[in-house]
């Protein structure tokens, strides 16, 4: 059985990064675990990040900001997705939070949104909830980029959405507006509040949100390589 220890240094090239991503395909969560002398949990209900930050360790992501890619040298964000065994996502993809103060001319060019999905390494994973976390078998990575219709559409979801923002309309917001990109609140409960544009430019307090991709959109993405 092949192991895999991880890494001391953080990658120099995408290529070195791709040659450690596709040593990690056909291993399972818990195998790369036992390889590194860590535990893997026994559900994913309290450590819902557990398997992204163990593909992190693995490949040598170092980036201390959340603002940057984890692989900011390279310009390469890491995204684990859980799959079913079709290959299709078990659910969609957060991608970062979404500003909702001093939004004032922030463009699409230079948003946080596209400076984390410019290039994604794409790390797939089985998700099925009956198999235990350690069973759960990591599939062949891939790096995307996306092409000129998907940036553009992703950049006219992401134009709708801040532009509701801007104008007071957070609460309007539903996971239903945008084709590819959505917005949703990101907080563990409902307790968490945060400062937003209301109606009339005043404050209002409201749950932090975040940009998500939708799972019909990195359906298409998985197919596309999987050709399934």
């Amino acid at each position: 059985m092949k192991q895999y220890i991880f890494p001391s240094s953080e990658p120099k090239t995408a290529e070195q990064l791709m040659s450690r991503a596709e040593r990690l395909a056909g291993l399972t969560l818990g195998e790369l675990a036992d390889f590194n002398k860590i535990k893997v949990p026994t559900n994913f209900k309290r450590e819902k990040g557990w398997s992204g930050q163990l593909i992190e360790l693995c490949l040598g992501a170092t980036a201390g900001s959340k603002s940057q890619q984890d692989f900011a040298k390279l310009g390469i964000e890491l995204k684990t997705i859980p799959i079913d065994e079709n290959c299709r996502p078990l659910e969609t993809t957060y991608v970062c939070y979404a500003p909702l103060l001093d939004i004032a001319g922030v463009e699409w060019h230079t948003s946080n949104v596209r400076n984390k999905i410019q290039q994604v390494l794409w790390v797939p994973i089985d998700g099925r909830r009956d198999i235990p976390p350690k069973d759960r078998c990591i599939a062949t990575p891939f790096l995307w980029t996306p092409s000129p219709e998907q940036d553009n559409q992703l950049r006219m979801d992401w134009e709708e959405l801040m532009e509701m923002i801007s104008l007071g309309e957070i609460e309007k917001i539903t996971a239903k507006h945008g084709q590819y990109l959505q917005i949703r609140p990101k907080a563990a409960d409902g307790s968490a509040l945060t400062d937003a544009i209301g109606k009339n430019g005043h404050k209002i307090k409201t749950r932090p949100r975040g940009f998500y991709l939708r799972k019909e959109f990195t359906s298409q993405l998985l197919a596309d390589y999987f050709g399934v």
